[in-house]
């Protein structure tokens, strides 16, 4: 059963660093400003809506984080020798470990992808008073540690709630585990 509870938590965090990678190309980037003011001070600022890009981010990272917790807890359910509160245990430690890896990897094809923006080097002057640029998407709400937590548990529940689910739909007392073999059937005495 050990081993049956790594290979999710496993493959639950090889499926999370894909899912980084994923997330990086279709997470819609933030185009912004770095603008000279006429008295000298830099300035940056988002275009339009871009802002709402950090927002949008996130949830594409939670959502696509949780699809996998979820999908993943129905493939675990058909594994039925192996069902039970270890699995459990399994997949809420695969959907964080999903989590992290997927914001891990997300976070660093980021900024090797988009780099960084330094307000304080930018090239502005008074002759060319604006710079474009193009930063990477966010993949948490927040930096507090309670924003990182839950981004981090959210796919853990999704998953448990799964599993729960198919467990209350479980009209056998032994979630169907069984031994493998038919049960027999009495012999009619006549």
């Amino acid at each position: 059963m050990r081993r049956a509870v790594v290979v999710v938590v496993a493959g639950l965090a090889v499926a999370g660093a894909l899912l980084g990678g994923v997330w990086v190309l279709v997470a819609p980037p933030v185009h912004g400003v770095v603008a000279l003011n006429r008295s000298g001070q830099r300035l940056h600022v988002y275009l339009g809506n871009e802002a709402d890009h950090f927002f949008v981010s996130a949830v594409m990272m939670v959502g696509l984080v949780i699809a996998v917790a979820v999908v993943a807890a129905v493939l675990v359910w058909q594994w039925r020798r192996r069902r039970g509160p270890a699995m459990v245990a399994g997949l809420v430690f695969g959907g964080v470990a999903a989590a992290a890896a997927a914001a891990a990897v997300g976070a660093g094809l980021a900024r090797l992808r988009y780099g960084a923006v330094d307000v304080a080097t930018a090239p502005v002057s008074p002759q060319h008073r604006v710079y474009y640029v193009t930063e990477a998407s966010t993949v948490f709400f927040g930096h507090a540690p309670l924003q990182v937590l839950a981004t981090l548990l959210l796919p853990a529940a999704a998953a448990a709630l799964t599993y729960a689910t198919m467990v209350a739909a479980s009209a056998h007392d032994d979630l169907d585990v069984g031994d493998g073999a038919e049960p027999s059937v009495p012999e009619a005495v006549g």
